[in-house]
């Protein structure tokens, strides 16, 4: 069941990330695979600074930070190459 919850989490996050960066996500399917691996990110960045997520809406907030993060990231590699 928890890994029913991460899917969800991560596609939601997926979401609010593309919606917060606004013009700089990789469409609805390329922002909900992002959100899934952002997920990872986030948990493990906030793991390794000491801070875990707390209920549902901790998750989603990790889990966003992480999608956002990464989709910054992607967005510079790709203005980088491109």
């Amino acid at each position: 069941m928890d890994f029913f919850w991460f899917i969800l989490i991560g596609l939601a996050a997926g979401w609010f990330a593309g919606r917060i960066t606004k013009g700089g996500g990789f469409g609805l399917l390329g922002d909900l695979v992002i959100g899934l691996i952002g997920a990872l990110l986030g948990g493990f960045l906030f793991s390794e600074m000491g801070v875990g997520p707390s209920g549902l809406a901790g998750a989603l907030i990790t889990a966003t930070a992480g999608a956002i993060l990464l989709l910054l990231l992607l967005n510079l590699i790709k203005k980088t190459v491109l």
